[in-house]
């Protein structure tokens, strides 16, 4: 039996990470050593997501895996990104980690600059949902048990209402046409709170729901995706925001 390559997973808290996180748990080639996420370093909360660091920490607890947190400054450059991002890997490598696992699903773009990155330090990305069908993907998520809350919306795709809603299959009837039921172009993001990678649930409070617009970074090209956004234009935008307490 071949030894299993040591990979560290990429885990954002919500739905496409806690689901590509069951599906490579169960293969053998790869024993997930740790979980990585990015956090804004003024606020304590998931990057994008808005989600509070004690959330994380207690998602991490009850799936049962160390967590690596990187402190990533309010709106950062590419450059002072990627130098966090690579002393990051570079101390996960010299233990042994080799294989970085994302929940990706289809933006070529953005799986082309992961593995750019991750080719600079010796590293291999790995991919579990890549290009499996999102309609396919949503409805696994669900059948599985899996229990998810909309953390944060795009204001370009979607209303307030959408804030604050569990993802059920009403929830992906009333989504508009133009926006993925996986969310996969920065429409909306999720924080995951049952399901069958977890001992216990994650117990939380629904808190305000608050509005915030963030001016587009200077200088910066296309490439600006490695920060836990999905579109290039994100920043063009206001957020609708559901705090949990």
């Amino acid at each position: 039996m071949s030894i299993p390559n040591k990979a560290l997973f990429n885990w954002s808290s919500g739905k496409d990470s806690a689901l590509a996180l069951y599906k490579i748990l169960q293969n053998p080639d790869f024993k997930i050593e740790c979980l990585l996420t990015s956090v804004n370093q003024q606020f304590q909360r998931i990057s994008m997501h808005g989600v509070r660091v004690e959330l994380l920490e207690a998602q991490a607890k009850s799936i049962g895996l160390p967590l690596k947190i990187m402190q990533i400054p309010e709106m950062p450059t590419m450059e002072v990104y990627e130098n966090i991002m690579t002393e990051t890997l570079m101390d996960l490598k010299n233990q042994g980690i080799t294989h970085s696992v994302f929940g990706d699903i289809y933006l070529e773009d953005l799986r082309k600059y992961r593995e750019d990155q991750l080719a600079k330090i010796g590293f291999a990305g790995i991919f579990p949902l890549w290009k499996i069908p999102a309609q396919d993907l949503i409805h696994e998520f669900i059948s599985l048990g899996f229990k998810t809350i909309v953390v944060c919306v795009n204001e370009r795709y979607l209303d307030k209402s959408f804030v604050g809603r569990i993802i059920d299959h009403d929830f992906i009837n009333d989504l508009p046409d133009n926006v993925d039921v996986c969310g996969e172009n920065g429409e909306f993001h999720t924080f995951t709170f049952d399901g069958p990678i977890f001992s216990e649930p994650i117990n939380f409070e629904i808190g305000e729901i608050v509005y915030r617009k963030y001016e587009k970074p200077k200088n910066e090209d296309s490439s600006n995706t490695a920060c836990d956004t999905s579109t290039s234009d994100a920043f063009d935008f206001g957020f609708w925001y559901c705090d949990l307490i």
